[in-house]
């Protein structure tokens, strides 16, 4: 969550990021209760203090034979004091604790003012976007001209904002997961990791999900959660551990099915599979040393970047405003795929640095070096791609007049040496 050192040492700070992100600030009150809950500590401390010492008092006059009722009313009273600053301390650690875990991160100073994404700052832009000679289509038109992208029976067999996929489609989306894998353990340095796609609660609390995103994941009724995305499991992997620090960074990516109930995105997104319930996800994640994270969220992006310019799809990288980053995010570079047949730039991955946000949360650190305190260490995210998008904008962006799809080169061995879909 938050350092209170760091809060008490300059609440006005803390309160300033609060407030870009237009949230109301609350240093202050965070502030009083923690001086109230330290006084009641003290006092504890004092009152613990002198019922030791009434103890061997009453026990030395009880052994002499003297009178020791006015002590023993004494001690009566203590404990009644003692019992009541406890409860003190325990209420306002509750409070603070339950105000804490609704506070977003801190904001990086890099990251630009602005309400929502129309403040977003364009970083740079890959690629030439393909001029057409005739009117592109949306991948929804296509795969349905095609036979093989299937919505209707997806909504009966689970409702809205599923897809059935089918032959040489299917294929694809599954030769774009297994491409990204190997692009990022076998040049990029990460680790493969299979990873469960249910996780227990304190998984979700500790990788921010939990309270605020409740509505927004799938709940069993054993009290587990769908995965929103591999970060969870991935990250929560190092809940509780203390790192040696020559292990870090710690590189790791799953390709996984990712859930997500869409709350609040009702109308947006309705036809085709842009916005879908369940979609699969090449997911990185790295854990490293507090200095490193900056350069490691730089590394991170390049390595989705990467991804993008291999199958020859343009794309921009865009800085989030404040109002845009996200609740667990310090800083966050989304990358948008150019979709013609939306004529539109989508948002096809998102790497974010939450630098000890998530660490504090579950308590995952580091030893610096043998015999050193351990420290807190930072984590970052990022998608490697999103697969389902990704295969929207191959689709778009390879879309022949006919109606067929051709093949990006580099999934073409993934694919059986196929060259174009939807040729007869």
């Amino acid at each position: 969550m938050h350092d209170l050192r760091a809060l008490r040492a300059d609440p006005a700070a803390f309160d300033v990021s609060l407030t870009r992100r237009g949230d109301a600030p609350v240093a202050g009150h965070v502030v009083r209760l923690d001086e109230d809950r330290r006084a009641a500590v003290t006092a504890l401390q004092d009152r613990q203090a002198r019922r030791k010492t009434l103890s061997k008092e009453i026990g030395t006059l009880r052994r002499t034979g003297a009178d020791s009722a006015a002590l023993e009313a004494e001690a009566v009273a203590l404990r009644e004091e003692i019992e009541r600053l406890e409860a003190v301390v325990r209420d306002c650690d509750a409070e603070i604790r339950d105000l804490l875990v609704t506070l977003p991160n801190r904001l990086d100073e890099a990251v630009p003012d602005g309400a929502d994404e129309a403040a977003n700052v364009v970083v740079h832009q890959v690629g030439e976007r393909r001029n057409f000679a005739f009117a592109p289509r949306e991948h929804f038109a296509l795969g349905e001209a095609l036979g093989m992208m299937d919505f209707e029976t997806a909504s009966k067999l689970s409702g809205a904002r599923f897809v059935v996929l089918r032959g040489a489609l299917a294929r694809m989306e599954r030769a774009l997961g297994q491409f990204m894998l190997d692009l990022h353990v076998q040049e990029h340095g990460y680790t493969e990791t299979a990873v469960p796609v249910l996780v227990n609660e304190a998984a979700m609390f500790g990788t921010d999900k939990l309270p605020k995103f409740a509505d927004q994941s799938f709940r069993t009724e054993d009290g587990r959660w769908l995965v929103p995305t591999a970060e969870v499991p991935l990250t929560a992997s190092v809940a509780g551990d203390i790192l040696p620090g020559a292990a870090l960074p710690r590189r790791m990516v799953a390709l996984s099915s990712c859930f997500r109930s869409e709350a609040g995105a009702s109308g947006r997104d309705t036809r085709g599979m842009l916005r879908q319930h369940q979609f699969q996800k090449v997911e990185m994640v790295s854990v490293t040393r507090p200095e490193d994270s900056d350069a490691e969220l730089e590394r991170m992006t390049r390595c989705a970047e990467t991804v993008l310019e291999r199958l020859g799809i343009p794309y921009r990288r865009m800085l989030l405003c404040a109002g845009d980053t996200g609740f667990g995010a310090a800083k966050t570079f989304d990358l948008e795929a150019w979709l013609p047949g939306q004529d539109a730039w989508r948002e096809i991955s998102s790497c974010s640095t939450t630098r000890d946000f998530q660490a504090r949360r579950m308590n995952a650190r580091y030893r610096p070096a043998e015999g050193a305190a351990p420290e807190f260490v930072h984590t970052l995210n990022g998608s490697g791609l999103a697969v389902g998008r990704t295969l929207i904008a191959v689709m778009e962006n390879y879309q022949n007049e006919d109606g067929s799809i051709t093949v990006p080169e580099v999934l073409r061995p993934y694919m059986g040496g196929l060259a174009v879909v939807g040729v007869p």
